[in-house]
């Protein structure tokens, strides 16, 4: 595909920290790799430093002493952001108003100076690619917002950047067009190769679109892994409760289960520690007839959430205990119910976190 930029390039921030002029410390000096034509999600809540992070890639700030951004092994550092070869979405889309759709995709095409005819051909190539088509001549203010979001990427994209950063690009949509949008842009990463880095704070964003995802906290990186394993093994307590839903469950452990109010829980870790915080997410837990598993406990309610209902359970732990069950199952407030959990499901959690 012509829009595509190849592979993209690979790029490296080494020892990368930020303080502000304040003294305000916005990012930990950190190391990451991000290979070609990966899409790379920042994933955290707001004031971790995934935005300072984006920020510096793309040469808006300059990382503290020592600091380096090397994009396919040149050193990027102190290179200003119109010569880095990057494109880059900002939650606002900063569109052009006064000019149509095809002029604003055209726009960083002019300013390079290609010729009309390249230019033309390669909007055309865009609108078609993004789901614009009809809309070439429309101005900014008469799109919707789903449409703009794809102005802003094919605008950004029409350079053939080697990079293309996105800061929470959908943040604005409502939640229904975020979700189909999300879909679309998943599709169109894909295609166009380019080596993609992503901020959001939105999991189901960073799960969809992510072929790694780094989980940021205060400034530092918790973990940095694939969509399944930040899912399913994080590293710490932080990462279980901010990916999903997750129970922490901190107990005793003798023999190799987990000692609990309402049983015994095998446990697939290290059965040699004394006492644990475990991770259990909620699908993994099956609800089976009271006095037929090793847990059980009561309904405190149920909610009907479409695809599955969601149970509070008391009496297991410590804490209530939430089970996403199938709707087939048959269940309501007041009943005991016994609890299925496979050993390897239950994910223990370093102390400290």
């Amino acid at each position: 595909m012509s829009t595509s930029a190849g592979h993209g390039a690979a790029v490296r921030i080494a020892a990368c920290g930020k303080t502000f002029a304040d003294g305000t410390r916005a990012l930990e000096p950190a190391t990451l790799d991000i290979d070609r034509g990966e899409t790379l999600v920042l994933l955290g809540p707001s004031g971790c430093g995934k935005t300072t992070m984006l920020r510096i890639i793309a040469g808006l700030e300059l990382p503290d002493t020592g600091g380096k951004v090397l994009f396919d092994g040149k050193d990027m550092t102190s290179v200003p952001i119109e010569r880095r070869n990057v494109g880059m979405v900002f939650q606002s889309y900063a569109l052009f108003p006064n000019m149509s759709v095809s002029d604003n995709i055209g726009y960083g095409l002019k300013i390079r100076g290609v010729p009309n005819e390249e230019r033309a051909a390669r909007v055309a190539e865009l609108v078609a690619l993004t789901n614009i088509s009809g809309l070439e001549n429309r101005r900014i203010d008469q799109l919707s917002g789903g449409q703009r979001q794809r102005v802003a990427l094919a605008r950004a994209v029409a350079i053939r950047p080697g990079i293309l950063l996105l800061d929470e690009p959908l943040t604005a949509l409502d939640a229904a067009l975020r979700d189909r949008l999300r879909g679309e842009l998943n599709r169109l990463l894909r295609a166009l190769g380019i080596t993609t880095i992503y901020v959001t704070h939105d999991q189901s964003e960073a799960m969809e679109l992510g072929d790694r995802i780094v989980v940021m906290q205060k400034g530092t990186i918790a973990q940095i892994g694939s969509p399944r394993e930040i899912y399913f093994a994080p590293k710490n307590r932080f990462v279980a409760e901010f990916i999903g839903a997750a129970n922490i469950i901190e107990a005793p452990i003798e023999g190799g289960q987990l000692v609990l109010p309402g049983g015994r829980q095998p446990i697939g870790g290290d059965a040699t520690v004394s006492a644990a915080v475990a991770m259990i997410r909620p699908e993994t837990i099956r609800v089976v007839e009271a006095g037929t598993a090793p847990l059980s406990g009561l309904i405190d309610s149920v909610s009907f959430i479409g695809d599955r209902q969601r149970m509070v359970v008391s009496g297991v732990s410590g804490k209530l205990l939430t089970v996403d069950a199938p709707n087939a199952v048959v269940a309501k407030a007041g009943e005991r119910v016994g609890l299925l959990i496979s050993p390897d499901a239950v994910r223990l959690l370093p102390p400290e976190s």
